[in-house]
């Protein structure tokens, strides 16, 4: 086995090389073919449009868009989103639910039933699927479930499937969308919450479209604290009749949709601890009124503030305090974070029971950070573990599933290596593929400076996927020239 294969590697920042870091896909559906229009839709999805473009982001907007332009245009956007830091996804127009699934319906639907929702109308699924390769971050904001546009012509309380069964949930004659459960590093924003209903607005654009147009451009404001700002603007415009909602869990890394004012600190730091260190002092005292709700991405955020030892605050036994708020509320990046305190004995007392527990919860939630150490810990024999390499490769085969860059490397070389019995050259070179499509940059300079580190048999396969994906034009040969190396690059996301 190579030693790199199995050696802990650091994952370089990813500076902002890519042709586009933060892209957007806006939808604003008004003039329907047979369903009342609504007022302010595609006003709000052009003020939106022009709020993301004035703060960076690359936009594509569609208007009155019909079934299938909106999912080619989805397709095409979930392509790009591999290799952005943000995806976000902004629709605003008629929608309904039906047996608890969300459908955000284009101008030319004809509905009559539910099967005709089910086969005409775009999903939240969609939707979460489009932007669910981005790098740091991926946002759904939903300003819909402005009114049953059907009225009692279908049953939205039951599936085409099985026609005369209700789920329970709610339905949408009484009003607003199903609640969503998105997967960690993705947040859904409701203009209200689940049941109900949105107001178009009687101005120019609705209440929550004016919250977002306007708080979107501020600088040094946190995205959590942002849409925090946004539901508060919105529920005191309508006399709290509305309030806005998110789901999901996003990432431990403080972001700023607008940037900072200090150049130094414009999206994302590579460590937590520094990044949320940076956070300006009236947000610090907002994210501890958060914390205080048991919101758990701030006790992680103050956390990791009372964790970076060039900070005044500096605390690691608070910071335990926090952490274990957090893991007890079931976050898994609080789990490992915690774990990895106990393991090093750093603000308690060095615990290695207690630290494999806490790995083994935080990787029954599928986080990639823990299943892969715990494959490490596993290889090793570490923690009290018995040294077990089958179940360890098993452990780093899901860690790569689940995209963690190192796991993708370290399980492609394994495979390289004759090591996975099921697996070839053809897995090897799609694992080293999605690795790139990930943005690591140590998978983008071993690839460039040191080819053959994989055998022939993989470096062809992997020339064969850059070709299908229209990366590379050149031959099939497992000689990683200029071409391979143009085709490389451009996978990764770097322009030519």
């Amino acid at each position: 086995m190579r030693p790199f294969a199995l050696s802990l590697f650091v994952l370089l920042l990813a500076v902002p090389a890519q042709a586009a870091d933060r892209i957007a896909l806006l939808f604003g559906m008004a003039n329907y073919e047979t369903v009342p229009p609504l007022d302010n839709t595609t006003r709000d999805a052009t003020g939106i449009a022009e709020t993301l473009e004035a703060i960076g982001f690359e936009v594509t907007t569609l208007l009155d868009a019909g079934q299938d332009e909106m999912r080619a245009a989805l397709d095409r956007f979930a392509f790009e989103s591999e290799t952005a830091d943000l995806a976000l996804i902004y629709f605003a127009g008629h929608a309904v639910e039906v047996g608890g699934e969300n459908f955000f319906i284009p101008v030319d639907a004809q509905v009559n039933s539910n099967r005709d929702v089910q086969g005409q109308a775009l999903t939240l699924t969609d939707f979460l699927s489009a932007v669910d390769h981005a790098r740091k971050m991926r946002i759904v904001i939903l300003d819909s479930c402005r009114n049953n546009p059907f009225g009692d012509a279908i049953d939205t309380t039951s599936t085409a499937a099985s026609e005369g069964s209700s789920t329970g949930t709610r339905s949408a004659g009484g009003g607003g969308l199903a609640p969503a459960n998105p997967d960690r590093g993705t947040l859904v924003a409701y203009a209200a919450k689940d049941g109900q209903v949105a107001f178009d607005g009687t101005g120019g654009h609705s209440p929550f479209a004016q919250a977002l147009i306007d708080l979107l451009p501020k600088q040094d404001l946190e995205i959590s604290l942002m849409f925090r700002q946004v539901r508060d603007a919105v529920l005191s415009k309508t006399g709290n009749l509305q309030e806005p909602h998110t789901y999901g869990s996003l990432t431990g890394i403080p972001f700023y949709l607008a940037g900072t004012s200090d150049e130094g600190v414009q999206i994302a730091s590579a460590d937590p601890r520094v990044a949320w260190a940076a956070l300006k002092a009236d947000q610090t005292k907002q994210l501890a009124a958060l914390a205080e709700t048991g919101d758990t991405r701030s006790l992680l955020g103050l956390a990791y503030i009372h964790l970076n030892p060039d900070s005044d605050a500096f605390e690691p036994d608070e910071a335990i305090s926090l952490l274990t708020r957090a893991a007890d509320e079931g976050s898994a990046e609080a789990q490992y974070e915690l774990a990895k305190l106990y393991e090093q004995g750093l603000g308690v007392e060095a615990d290695p029971a207690r630290a494999l527990e806490l790995y083994r919860q935080s990787a029954s939630q599928n986080f990639p950070d823990a299943i892969n150490d715990l494959g490490f810990l596993t290889y090793q024999g570490a923690l009290g573990l018995r040294a077990d390499k089958k179940a360890a490769l098993r452990l780093f085969e899901l860690a790569a599933d689940l995209r963690h860059p190192q796991a993708m490397y370290n399980f492609a070389a394994l495979i390289d290596d004759g090591l996975i019995e099921s697996k070839g050259p053809e897995d090897a070179a799609q694992y080293l593929y999605q690795a790139l499509r990930t943005g690591s940059r140590d998978v983008l300079k071993i690839l460039s400076d040191r080819p053959a580190m994989f055998t022939p048999a993989t470096r062809r396969e992997l020339q064969r996927i850059l070709q299908e994906n229209a990366f590379y034009a050149g031959a099939i040969d497992g000689d990683f020239g200029q071409g391979t190396q143009r085709g490389l690059r451009r996978a990764y996301g770097l322009e030519d």
